[in-house]
């Protein structure tokens, strides 16, 4: 296919243990995550095209699809990486295929189907360090000669790794999930496949910690990396309900009819220790409820001839109920009278900076997503092939019921600082995008497109002390440009997949926070620029070494740009690091009647990259490698299996998110990725 795209097989996934879609990082070129949000709720930039926006009611610019299925809202994402097919990620605009028009690209998860004529499953079974414990499998069932099930679920616990020092208070980050899935699918005639899916998912650990940094970047209170004094225990929760009908009918032998219909519910609620410390200084609780129905339907063509062609239309109904807390300083006591409640809270909004208060917002919000789309393709010849495609897409939104109010510590209403507020949206856009490939006569591939995509408008769901802040950010647009080529090399025993590119970026919306206040805006940046490349090379050197290895460059620019009333043109857009690279071989040590002993070792590397626009030197992120690697014994009838396995072995300390909170909390606000994790997984299959 001439797009970039990169894909990772489902055994691989399951392998290497990763188990949290956060993790695919470290395993795709140019694709990169923000953990402002916690596990497995990343915020993915691609290309350097990201968010930049950790409010719950957002929807990222790369599209995270699971079997099809779109999900948007963070509440939806839950629990996903266990009895997989494949992941796929598609780099650049996306709308001409299917679901939602997005700018940055997609992540297709997509999970195992259930098999006709077949009765078989397994079992897989691990224990790590902090007491680690995993267990996820499947039963396919045949149900008749034209119909199955499949049952597949995971079930996790793990400690917190992040140790409180705080005596009675919890260690955080941990583990705590389960979900399952069922498939079923009937194949009532040969012309018509239906495929219904259902799943549920929970997740209950405690909530992540936060990394607290004084302004010469030491600890705040001494401690050391991978400790916190943390005053909340509040358990994250996590839940989502899904359920989605797939059909399939061949209309005639070259023309298909598909259909995807979908429901999705889910919660996200959680308190965040923003301050990381032993006090009261700052902590957030968020609140998010969302529902979303969607209808995919689309005509593909698979004709002999040289014209073939996709007609679709989407539709997407979103709704969303969404409350934060700013807590500030809420152990001041600001009156003196040897309490903390609604006087000291008064006191605090009468000077205009909050302390002692509860400032809360809420809003329902409600987005309409409407598009027709087209994806054609013509064989001018053997060797040349045009390819294009257009989405008109109407998108609506209403943000009802906004509101902010300050409360004391005790829950006493002391001002209502945004009254009820309404605001809306309406857009259209015509996108599309148009394409040559050139196929060599060695049966090599090259090619060049143009392919323009858009995001929505997005309303600003941290708006909390003056009406003013409560906005909306106006769509976001890419025109981008790509050349690449598609390789076979030595006999077919590897391939070389190259891409250029070129993006003129407009309008790329962001939350702004002001370090003095911890007021936050919705602001665009009228205009960047990026442009790089990804290599992709495979290669089965000899019967038992295959190596796998990625590379990404990018080059960002801002070239209009104001924040918090300072000049950005000529900054670099977050997170985008100008190299990334991952390398990993696939050896096996022996082979024989006893079964097979390989062992499976990798290295990503990124460069150092900023977490905002303004390219602050105290929240730049240096570069750091990630190595992982696993030890795997199958026996000689693949039914019995084990694996040793380590992520991030080095040790490896480094930022997720940063965030400047010297001026108005005396700390920086940072997220660390994952220390070293290694377990062993038993697995048997049946």
């Amino acid at each position: 296919m001439p797009i970039s795209i990169s894909a990772i097989g489902g055994d691989t996934l399951a392998k290497s243990h990763t188990t949290r879609i956060d993790d695919l990082t470290s395993k795709v070129a140019n694709l990169q995550m923000t953990g402002i949000v916690g596990d497995n709720t990343p915020i993915f930039s691609l290309r350097g095209v990201s968010m930049s926006d950790y409010s719950l009611n957002q929807s990222s610019p790369v599209a995270t699809y699971y079997d099809e299925v779109y999900k948007g809202n963070f509440a939806f994402l839950g629990v996903a990486m266990y009895d997989l097919e494949r992941i796929e990620v598609l780099r650049g605009p996306q709308g001409t295929l299917y679901g939602k028009n997005t700018t940055g690209g997609a992540v297709n998860i997509i999970s195992h189907s259930a098999t006709l004529g077949e009765n078989s499953g397994y079992l897989n079974l691990g224990y790590g360090n902090y007491n680690r414990v995993d267990a996820n499998g499947a039963i396919n069932l045949a149900l008749g000669a034209n119909a199955a099930l499949r049952v597949a679920g995971t079930y996790s616990r793990a400690d917190g790794w992040f140790r409180n020092v705080l005596p009675g208070f919890p260690d955080l980050n941990s583990t705590r999930e389960f979900a399952f899935r069922g498939t079923l699918r009937w194949d009532p005639s040969d012309r018509l496949k239906l495929v219904l899916r259902g799943s549920v998912s929970q997740q209950t650990p405690q909530n992540y910690g936060i990394y607290a940094q004084n302004a010469d970047q030491s600890r705040i209170g001494g401690l050391n990396r991978y400790q916190i004094a943390s005053d909340v225990a509040v358990r994250r929760i996590a839940r989502t309900q899904a359920v989605s009908l797939t059909a399939i009918y061949e209309l005639t032998d070259t023309l298909a009819l598909t259909s995807i219909t979908s429901y999705d519910h889910g919660t996200l609620f959680f308190t965040e220790d923003t301050d990381g410390q032993a006090s009261k200084t700052l902590e957030i609780p968020y609140g998010d409820r969302a529902n979303q129905f969607a209808q995919d339907l689309r005509l593909t063509s698979s004709n002999a001839g040289p014209f073939d062609f996709i007609l679709g239309l989407y539709y997407n109904r979103e709704k969303v109920f969404n409350s934060t807390s700013f807590n500030i300083f809420n152990d001041v006591d600001l009156t003196g009278d040897g309490r903390v409640n609604s006087a000291d809270c008064a006191a605090g909004v009468a000077a205009a900076n909050f302390v002692a208060c509860q400032v809360r917002n809420r809003f329902d919000q409600l987005k309409k997503s409407f598009a027709a789309y087209t994806d054609l393709k013509f064989s001018v010849s053997d060797a040349v092939t045009l390819r294009g495609g257009l989405r008109y897409t109407h998108d609506t939104g209403r943000q009802t019921g906004f509101r902010s109010d300050a409360y004391g510590v005790d829950d006493v209403l002391v001002a209502n600082l945004i009254p009820l507020t309404s605001t809306a949206f309406a857009t259209d856009n015509l996108s599309g995008k148009i394409g040559l490939d050139y196929k060599l006569a060695d049966g090599n591939l090259l090619y060049a497109s143009v392919n323009r995509g858009y995001r929505a408008p997005s309303f600003n769901a941290q708006a909390f002390f003056q009406p003013s802040e409560v906005s909306v950010a106006k769509d976001e647009r890419i025109t981008a440009y790509e050349v690449g080529a598609k390789t076979r090399l030595f006999g077919r025993r590897a391939t070389l997949n190259l891409a250029a590119f070129y993006y003129d970026y407009r309008n790329q919306q962001f939350i702004n926070v002001d370090p003095a206040t911890a007021a936050q805006r919705l602001l665009n940046i009228p205009r960047s620029r990026i442009f790089g490349g990804e290599a992709e090379f495979n290669a089965r050197i000899v019967d038992g070494f295959q190596l796998r290895a990625g590379l990404g460059l990018l080059s960002t620019k801002i070239i209009d740009g104001s924040v918090s009333g300072r000049n950005v043109d000529g900054n670099k857009l977050a997170n985008a690091p100008s190299l990334t690279f991952n390398l990993g071989p696939d050896v096996t040590l022996a082979r024989g009647d006893f079964g097979t002993i390989s062992v499976h070792p990798s290295v990503s590397y990124q460069s150092s990259q900023f977490f905002e626009v303004i390219n602050q030197p105290i929240l730049r992120q240096k570069g750091y490698a990630l190595l992982d690697a696993h030890l795997d014994y199958e026996n000689a009838n693949g039914k019995f299996s084990a694996s040793v396995w380590t992520k991030n072995a080095a040790q490896q300390f480094y930022f997720t998110s940063r965030v400047d909170l010297l001026a108005g909390f005396g700390f920086i606000y940072n997220h660390i990725g994952n220390p070293r994790t290694y377990g062993v997984t038993l697995g048997y299959k049946f």
